[in-house]
């Protein structure tokens, strides 16, 4: 077994850490992002890694550069969140488990990207780390059809694709990957979601908008508040689009069925206890420039 180091920071990162453990492998040193501020009343905590790793008993730094001085044979990465240094990756190996099929999605969002653009597959590619954003060759690739899954369902099961190949790829360490492939076919770029984006443009077809919907942040204007929508199907029908008849939706090109929705400043809930208790006449989004229904 090997000793490395561990960069990561999210919730999904921790699966692979814990696997590496299970696996035998020394942990000396696991790097994550500086603790930051959640939640109201401004609390200061670790990020997912950095606590999973604490309570292992593993240390922790938020500094990469630590890593050149710990005795690590190489370093495993996992959506760690920030450029390594060309001084770190010259004198470190390491291995990064980036999740989409390289060369598509390279970046910080691949799999909202490839849930927004309506790819029908993704992966897992285990690759080296070279300077350039995941251009590095690859070692493995895994991958799985998209259908309708939510970000946190292909999450899920990408994370779980990328423990096996971590687990069965590093049994030797470095020595067992064998040469990396060298990446074929167009890049495309997996830039960060922004705000902006979770807003839905119900002039756009509903089946675009479902996209959008399965990432968990959608949200639409309803008067002056928002309503997050966080379920809805495709349903076919006729309706302008915002306009609202119980809890189908019009838009540009067919129609959303509301699942659970969240009006603002209230809890989730089903869409039909929020269509009777509903009192606007208005359509959904702005900008409201509109006749009433």
């Amino acid at each position: 077994m090997s000793r490395l180091v561990y960069f990561g920071s999210p919730e999904l990162a921790v699966p692979p850490l814990n696997t590496l453990l299970d696996a035998g492998h020394e942990i000396a040193l696991v790097v994550s992002k500086p603790d930051a501020r959640r939640g109201r009343g401004g609390v200061t905590t670790p990020s997912p890694v950095k606590a999973a790793a604490q309570e292992a008993g593993i240390p922790t730094t938020e500094d990469p550069e630590d890593a050149l001085h710990v005795g690590a044979e190489f370093g495993v990465v996992v959506a760690y969140g920030r450029l390594l240094s060309p001084r770190l990756v010259a004198g470190l190996p390491m291995v990064n488990l980036h999740f989409s099929l390289l060369p598509r999605w390279r970046g910080a969002a691949p799999v909202e990207r490839a849930i927004l653009e309506g790819d029908e597959e993704t992966g897992v590619c285990l690759m080296a780390i070279e300077e350039g954003l995941d251009t590095g060759g690859v070692y493995r690739t895994s991958s799985l059809p998209i259908g309708q899954q939510t970000l946190e369902e292909l999450q899920t099961a990408l994370v779980e694709l990328g423990c096996v190949q971590l687990r069965e790829a590093l049994t030797n360490g470095l020595a067992s990957l064998g040469p990396a492939v060298p990446q074929v076919g167009e890049a495309t770029y997996a830039k960060k979601i922004k705000p902006s984006e979770y807003e839905l443009d119900l002039s756009r077809p509903a089946a675009e908008l479902l996209r959008t919907i399965r990432l968990g942040r959608a949200w639409v204007l309803d008067g002056t508040k928002r309503l997050r929508i966080l379920q809805a199907t495709l349903k076919s029908g006729d309706l302008a689009p915002g306009e609202v008849q119980g809890i189908t939706v019009g838009t540009g090109a067919q129609l959303l069925e509301l699942g659970d929705v969240q009006p603002e400043g209230r809890g989730r809930m089903d869409a039909a206890s929020w269509s009777r208790g509903r009192r606007s006449t208005l359509r959904l989004g702005a900008p409201f420039e509109q006749d009433s229904l």
